[in-house]
C-alpha cells in the first residue's frame, strides 16, 4: 500500500489484532464488572482496519453492492485498497464517518416458500462493521453463557444438537420449541444500548453502535424509511448484537438453573418433591427449552420465556412456538429429534436424523437443477449437484441417516438421469457407454456425489470444552 499510512502486511496485523483480542478477553474474563473505555482507537487502527477488510473481501458477499454500488473488487480495481482505508481511517478518527442506508433484498427462506429480507450494507459499512466486531466480540464472550451456539467463534449447530439428544436422553421429557416473533425486526434499540454500555464505557463505540442500528433501509422500491427497532439481517455486526440482545434469554435460565441446586443429586431430589427442572439451548433466535417435569411444568417455562424476552421488546409467535413431547419428536436447526423404540428391542432410545422439512429442501434444490437447462454439459452440472449434495450430506451426516442418504442417492440418479435422456434422446445403450458406466453418472472428469458413501458418524457433546481463539495467545484464527 503506497499511502504512507502505516499499514502492516496481513499476517502482522492479524497477530497484532490477535494478541489485543487475548488481552480483552482476559480482563473481561477476570472482572465481570469491568468496563472498557478507550476501544474506539483499536476501532481505528490500521491493524484492526486492515484485517476487517480482508475478512470483507473474502466473504461471498463481497460481489453485493451496498446503496452506493460499490463492490470490494470495484474498490480493489478503482481507489485501491490502500486510499479507501486509509481515508476511512481519517473519516473514523475526525469523527466524520456516517453510516449510510442499508440496501433491503428479499431472498428465498430455506425449506419454505417464504422470502426474508436481507439488509446488504456498502463496502465501506461492512468494514467498520468488522472492526467494531473484533474489538467488542472477545469482551462479549465472556459474559456469554455455554447454552448459546449460534454466531460464535468456534461453536456449531452440531453442539447444540448434542447438547439437546444429551438433555432428552437423561428425564427431559417435555420440549418448549420457542419462536421469536420477527427477531431481528423488534430488538429494542435502547435495551440493546444499555446492555452494551453494561460493558463499554467508551462513548464513542457505543454511538458507533447506535449508528449503524439507525442507519435506515433502503428498500426494492426505492423507498427509504427509519429503523427504530432491530438489526437488520446481512450485517457483519447483527449477530453479534443479536446474540447481546438475547443473553437475557440465556441469564434468566442459567440463574434458574443454579438456583435448582449445584450437584445432580440435589436436583434429582427437587423433581422427586414434585418440581421441575429445565435448561436451554439457543442457536441465535432458534431456541428448545427441555423441561424434566409435566406438560404443566413447560406451560409455566413457556411464560418464563416471554417474560424473560418483554424487555428486548420481543414475543413468541403464539402459532410457532409449542410445547411437545419427546416421544411425540420436535425439529431443530434441521434435525429431527424423537424417542423410539429400538427394532428388535424393547428400549427406548432418543435419536437424530434429517427432519422432513430439511430432506425436501434439498429436494427441491436437486430438481431445480434438473429441471431444464439441457443446453448445458454434464460436466457443468455436476458441480452444482456435487456442492449441494456434500454440505447437506455432511451437515447431516452426525445422526441416524443412513437410510436417508440411501434415498437421496435414489431421487438424485433418476433426477440426473431423466436429464441425460431428455437432453440427448438416445438409447440406454449409448447413454450407459457415455456417461453410465457402472450405471453411475459421470462425463469421465466430474463424477456425480454420492451421499449415501458419506460415513455416519456420532458427533461428542463438548460441553464447556470448546476453545476460543483468544485462549491461547496466538493460537487460533479470528473467524
Amino acid at each position: 500500500m503506497n499511502t504512507g499510512a502505516p499499514w502492516p502486511s496481513v499476517t502482522e496485523a492479524r497477530e497484532r489484532v490477535l494478541k489485543i483480542q487475548t488481552k480483552l478477553h482476559r480482563w473481561a474474563t477476570d472482572d465481570p464488572d469491568r468496563r472498557f473505555f478507550d476501544l474506539y482507537n483499536l476501532v481505528c487502527d490500521p491493524a484492526f482496519l486492515l484485517v476487517a477488510w480482508d475478512r470483507v473481501r473474502n466473504n461471498k458477499g463481497a460481489r453485493s453492492a451496498g446503496v452506493d454500488g460499490q463492490t470490494a473488487r470495484s474498490i480493489e480495481t478503482g481507489r485501491g485498497v490502500g486510499t479507501f482505508l486509509s481515508d476511512l481511517r481519517d473519516d473514523l478518527k475526525s469523527r466524520t464517518f456516517t453510516p449510510q442506508p442499508v440496501r433491503e433484498r428479499a431472498i428465498p427462506k430455506p425449506g419454505t416458500t417464504k422470502r426474508r429480507v436481507l439488509g446488504i450494507p456498502t463496502a465501506r459499512d461492512r468494514t467498520v462493521q468488522a472492526a467494531l466486531k473484533l474489538v467488542l466480540e472477545p469482551v462479549f464472550e465472556a459474559d456469554f453463557k455455554p447454552c448459546s451456539y449460534g454466531f460464535r467463534p468456534r461453536r456449531r449447530a452440531h453442539d447444540a444438537i448434542a447438547e439437546t439428544h444429551l438433555l432428552c436422553s437423561h428425564s427431559y421429557e417435555w420440549v418448549v420449541e420457542g419462536d421469536i416473533e420477527g427477531c431481528f425486526d423488534h430488538i429494542s434499540h435502547p435495551a440493546l444500548l444499555a446492555r452494551v454500555r453494561r460493558r463499554i464505557g467508551d462513548k464513542r463505540v457505543v454511538a458507533l453502535v447506535k449508528a449503524f442500528l439507525n442507519a435506515g433501509v433502503l428498500s426494492e422500491d426505492g423507498v427509504e424509511r427509519d429503523t427504530t427497532t432491530g438489526t437488520p439481517q446481512g450485517g457483519i455486526l447483527s449477530p453479534l448484537l443479536a446474540n447481546i440482545a438475547l443473553s437475557v434469554l440465556d441469564e434468566h435460565f442459567a440463574e434458574a438453573w443454579e438456583a435448582m441446586g449445584k450437584t445432580a443429586s440435589t436436583r434429582y431430589d427437587r423433581r422427586r418433591r414434585g418440581l421441575s427442572t429445565y435448561r436451554l439451548v439457543r442457536y441465535a433466535d432458534d431456541f428448545v427449552v427441555v423441561v424434566a417435569g409435566t406438560r404443566e411444568h413447560a406451560e409455566e417455562v413457556r411464560v418464563q420465556v416471554g417474560q424473560a424476552l418483554a424487555p428486548m421488546g420481543l414475543r413468541l409467535s403464539e402459532d410457532k412456538t409449542r410445547i411437545v413431547h419427546l416421544d411425540e419428536g420436535f425439529d431443530f436447526l434441521g434435525f429431527r429429534i424423537r424417542r423410539h423404540r429400538k427394532r428388535g428391542s424393547e428400549k427406548r432410545y432418543v435419536y437424530t436424523y434429517p427432519s422432513r422439512a430439511a430432506l425436501q429442501a434439498v429436494k427441491d434444490k436437486v430438481r431445480a437443477l434438473t429441471r431444464g437447462g439441457t443446453n448445458q454439459p454434464l460436466s457443468a452440472l455436476l458441480p452444482r449437484i456435487n456442492r449441494v449434495l456434500g454440505g447437506w450430506a455432511h451437515y447431516f451426516q452426525h445422526g441416524v441417516s443412513k437410510a436417508t442418504f440411501d434415498y437421496l442417492r435414489a431421487f438424485t440418479w433418476h433426477r440426473v438421469v431423466g436429464w441425460l435422456r431428455r437432453k440427448h434422446r438416445r438409447s440406454w445403450k449409448w447413454l450407459r457407454r457415455r456417461y453410465l458406466p457402472g450405471w453411475w453418472p459421470t462425463d469421465g472428469r466430474v463424477t456425480l456425489f454420492n451421499p449415501a458413501s458419506v460415513a455416519v458418524t456420532r458427533y461428542r457433546y463438548r460441553g464447556t470444552r470448546i476453545p476460543l481463539p483468544w485462549s491461547s495467545g496466538l493460537e487460533g484464527s479470528l473467524a
